[in-house]
């Protein structure tokens, strides 16, 4: 009993950093160090992409929900490799019209690993600052009649 008690607990500790990203028109549950499959990418292998559509990251102690996206949030990902996924059959059929149609479809994919997720750096601190200095307006005068 203990040892399974310790492995969920591990399991937990080892889910302290994920995120939560759109893309190819999916929502994807982000880890580092692992890979996944999504629709195919116009890279090469061995390129580095930037996810910058996150909408949700949670750190060791913080949740962050982004408003629809975090600000500053980016996910880092490596193209592993490009492959097809398994083949699936459309079949349709008109009842009662002698009519049959059978097709395959086998989806493009482009499988990545995730090599890091980052929140808030490689921002200019300059975009923090804010200006103090007022600037002075000049009351609205009246219109002349000419």
């Amino acid at each position: 009993m203990t040892n399974s008690k310790n492995s969920s607990n591990n399991s937990s500790k080892s889910n302290e950093l994920y995120a939560i990203a759109e893309t190819s028109g999916q929502q994807f549950w982000f880890e580092v160090n692992r890979y996944y499959d999504i629709d195919r990418l116009n890279a090469k292998e061995k390129d580095k992409i930037t996810l910058e559509k996150v909408l949700l990251l949670k750190d060791k102690d913080s949740i962050t929900v982004g408003k629809p996206y975090v600000k500053d949030a980016k996910i880092e990902l490596e193209v592993v490799s490009h492959k097809r996924d398994k083949k699936i059959l459309v079949y349709k059929m008109r009842p009662k019209k002698k009519t049959r149609r059978k097709m395959g479809h086998r989806q493009e994919l482009t499988r990545v690993m995730v090599k890091s997720i980052k929140i808030g750096e490689n921002t200019p601190k300059s975009s923090f600052k804010k200006e103090t200095v007022k600037k002075e307006t000049k009351p609205k005068s009246e219109k002349s009649t000419n």
